[in-house]
């Protein structure tokens, strides 16, 4: 089993005629993933590596009956490419571009609301369940996919490079993964720790979940919260940022640390007391989580 996405996914790639867009329109293609299609206004009509390219995003649901959609947009006019991925109705919206305002991410949050549209991102890698063994896998982002294999631990995280380090550990281990979710590491962002818990907590195919978090803000608390009242399978946790110097911002627009608010040492404590497994070290995902399962 997994979550979000699965060989049926039907992806749609929003810049797809673009360098990066076409460069991973074409791995996650390759990967397995069902691409459908992309859009480029004013391109219309002709392909990408013979991908059928639209205007727009609701002539390209029409024609290609999209699920999801992967947007390469730059960050100008990301957040038009969001709200126009949720006015075509599409379920999943994939957004990997980094540097979005945080005013036009405020306006693409309001609008949202009440749609059936969920948003992964912005500034992360996307979504992976990983495929083999039998199983076809789907890959939405830029995840390097050879190092995922399927099995039963979800994994969440605010941080794409770690996400790949703990996902390597993990396949060294034998410990194969239902589905990798990275967040993204902006202040506003369309889905949190607290919503992909739910669904992992809710997936038979998922045994234990493993969440990669930064210092600042308040997401690995409130993941603390939600598992101390509403999971019952196993969390293990890695906070990156231990010796990040207050005030200074690290890699990620959220990963800051202000007036001792969002420390490392306070996400520590709250994941520790709600009963998660912390891991210290990055060099010690894999293990850890190894040895936690087999004693669960």
């Amino acid at each position: 089993m997994s979550i979000l996405v699965d060989q049926e996914t039907a992806v749609l790639v929003q810049g797809i005629t673009g360098a990066s867009g076409r460069l991973h329109a074409k791995a996650c293609r390759e990967y397995g993933t069902r691409v459908v299609g992309g859009v480029t206004p004013g391109k219309g009509g002709t392909d990408a590596d013979g991908m059928p390219v639209f205007n727009t995003v609701r002539e390209a649901v029409r024609r290609t009956g999209a699920t999801a959609s992967l947007i390469f947009v730059p960050a100008p006019a990301a957040a038009g490419a969001i709200l126009e991925a949720a006015e075509a109705g599409i379920p999943l919206i994939v957004a990997i571009t980094e540097g979005i305002p945080v005013l036009d991410m405020a306006r693409v949050k309001a609008r949202l609301k009440g749609t059936k549209s969920r948003l992964l991102g912005p500034n992360g890698p996307g979504i992976i369940t990983p495929g083999g063994a039998g199983r076809a896998g789907c890959m939405v982002g830029i995840m390097a996919g050879e190092i995922h294999r399927p099995g039963r631990i979800g994994v969440v995280s605010r941080s794409g490079t770690l996400t790949y380090e703990a996902v390597w550990q993990l396949t060294q281990k034998g410990l194969g993964q239902s589905t990798v979710v990275g967040i993204g590491g902006d202040p506003l962002k369309g889905t949190e720790f607290t919503d992909i818990l739910a669904l992992f907590e809710k997936d038979p195919g998922t045994d234990a979940v493993l969440l990669i978090g930064e210092i600042g803000g308040s997401d690995e608390e409130e993941a603390a919260a939600f598992f101390k009242s509403s999971m019952t399978k196993p969390l293990f946790a890695f906070v990156a940022g231990r010796t990040a110097p207050e005030g200074r911002r690290m890699g990620h627009a959220g990963a800051v640390v202000e007036g001792g608010l969002g420390s490392w040492a306070g996400k520590r404590r709250a994941l520790e007391a709600a009963g998660a497994q912390f891991i210290e070290s990055p060099a010690e995902i894999g293990a850890t989580v190894a040895k936690g399962v087999l004693k669960s």
